[in-house]
């Protein structure tokens, strides 16, 4: 039988579109394809073919299937400061007009006068301030109708993007994974609850009752015959270090299976997370690529950093427990949605 050119040309022809098909599948079936290949993506997978296939002997029934992941630095950028901390120092400035005596008022002062050495060395004090006067005093459904429009237009200064861009693509890609086989994503944040809970359905299909973070006093009022939960200048909850265990114990009611951070405010988190039976998941995220979004430590020699800090110690703290850490650097292909 002869075989003529134009025989030839179909079969290669139909070898190259099954090659392309091939690789479609290939990319299709990858849960995490914004992952290099490595041992932070094999631990994932690893770990959600134990724990949901029900011939494993580390299965997790359904319901017991619990996953936290902190927020600022674990699931979009923290720097050159927390989100939250820049809506405050904008509400700051809005207020300003009415609080003359702010201007000779530290910290405020340093604030309103842009002294941005001076703000770097904020102590924890100098930011309950802020945080009292800029997030108190109104109703709750007063305080998210402030963070709404701002969230939805504020822009992160080195990006020039909205906040909610900035969002870790592998991340989402691991809550939406984790979300297919049967997982409950928690977000369990020092940030503020009420903050969170009016973009976390949104921006990463979390709905508000499953964000667990820190809280001020709210007392129950009536203004002129409508109830009110007023926000008081005080914090009731921190939900952060002992903290974030306590919370999803008070909140959640389960122990998660596994446990996503980046500092050492998430150790006791993740501690929590491995100290129950079967498998279990404790990663780390560290910021290692100053291209493509930040490098900051000090671990592994990086900069120094009082934002989202990872330390040698929670750096030792891993190794010594078996917690995988996340290079950005290397096991991300990509670390924003509109990277290229």
């Amino acid at each position: 039988m002869e075989i003529t050119r134009r025989d030839l040309l179909k079969v290669s022809a139909a070898t190259a579109l099954l090659g392309a098909v091939s690789d479609v599948s290939v990319a299709f079936d990858d849960p995490l394809p914004s992952w290099n290949k490595g041992p932070a993506k094999d631990a994932i997978l690893t770990f959600v073919k134990e724990t949901t296939e029900k011939s494993s002997s580390k299965f997790v029934e359904p319901k017991e299937r619990i996953a936290t992941f902190d927020q600022d630095g674990t699931l979009w950028t923290e720097h050159p400061l927390y989100t939250q901390a820049m809506f405050a120092l904008h509400r700051l400035g809005e207020m300003a007009p009415q609080h003359p005596q702010w201007k000779e008022t530290e910290p405020f002062k340093s604030v309103l006068s842009g002294d941005r050495e001076a703000m770097s060395k904020f102590t924890e004090k100098d930011w309950m301030e802020i945080l009292a006067v800029t997030h108190s005093g109104m109703g709750t459904e007063e305080f998210l109708a402030l963070v709404k429009p701002w969230i939805a237009n504020a822009k992160a200064p080195r990006f020039d993007r909205p906040y909610t861009d900035l969002v870790f693509q592998p991340m989402l890609e691991v809550m939406k994974c984790l979300r297919e086989k049967g997982f409950k994503t928690y977000i369990v944040t020092g940030g503020g609850q009420e903050f969170v809970r009016t973009y976390s359905e949104q921006v990463y299909g979390v709905p508000p009752e499953q964000v667990v973070g820190s809280s001020i006093v709210t007392t129950f009022v009536n203004t002129n015959g409508k109830p009110v939960l007023m926000r008081e200048p005080k914090p009731f909850f921190v939900d952060d270090g002992p903290g974030k265990a306590i919370g999803i114990n008070m909140f959640i009611g389960k122990r998660p299976y596994a446990a996503f951070g980046n500092t050492a405010g998430d150790q006791q988190m993740l501690q929590w997370t491995q100290a129950g039976d079967g498998a279990r998941l404790m990663m780390l995220v560290l910021h290692d690529d100053a291209q493509r979004e930040y490098a900051y430590g000090p671990a592994r020699g990086l900069p120094d950093t009082h934002v989202g800090t990872f330390s040698e110690e929670l750096l030792d703290e891993a190794t010594k427990s078996g917690w995988n850490v996340i290079s950005m650097k290397n096991d991300w292909k990509r670390i924003f949605a509109f990277d290229k």
